[in-house]
């Protein structure tokens, strides 16, 4: 089977949907516990899961737009090539993991995009496709997400132009 073959393969049998950040995800978890307002910082509106988790998909070609959350979210590999994750830090410190199957080459099972930070993400070189996890705590809520504009991360941070024309879809 073709690489193609087998990321249509997955998007059929794990039945992913077009994700808003781009490529394709399910929802796998939810934790039925949650953290009440009370117990939450001030910048969730609302209860929340205690966790979360995806199944995520990128094919050659597509990215994960800059975006980010109010909770840190562990990025996990499960198969296909390695995919790049780049992680903006509010103080500008940009760090790219390389999320793979062989840590010979500098690749990792797992990392982590904090709470706060910008983070996108993209098959690396060579790579035809990368299914990843994504697991969030306190969970994921579309109300905790935000698209990074390309104008507002440019003023922001000058010094990664290149990668945020790159890696960003809104103006």
């Amino acid at each position: 089977m073709s690489p193609h073959d087998q990321s249509s393969d997955f998007v059929k049998l794990l039945s992913l949907e077009p994700h808003p950040e781009g490529g394709y995800y399910k929802q796998t978890y939810k934790s039925e516990e949650q953290y009440t307002q009370a117990m939450l910082p001030a910048r969730y509106k609302g209860p929340r899961s205690t966790s979360t988790a995806i199944e995520f998909l990128l094919n050659k070609g597509d990215y994960s737009t800059f975006h980010r959350l109010q909770s840190d979210e562990l990025w996990h590999f499960y198969a296909g090539g390695p995919l790049k994750l780049y992680v903006l830090m509010p103080d500008g410190q940009l760090i790219i993991h390389l999320l793979g199957n062989d840590p010979h080459q500098g690749q990792v099972f797992q990392a982590l995009a904090p709470r706060g930070s910008w983070f996108a993400a993209e098959p690396a070189v060579g790579s035809e496709y990368s299914l990843v996890g994504c697991t969030v705590s306190p969970g994921f809520d579309f109300e905790d997400f935000e698209i990074g504009s390309r104008s507002a991360l440019l003023a922001a941070f000058p010094q990664h132009a290149e990668i945020i024309t790159h890696l960003t879809r809104k103006p």
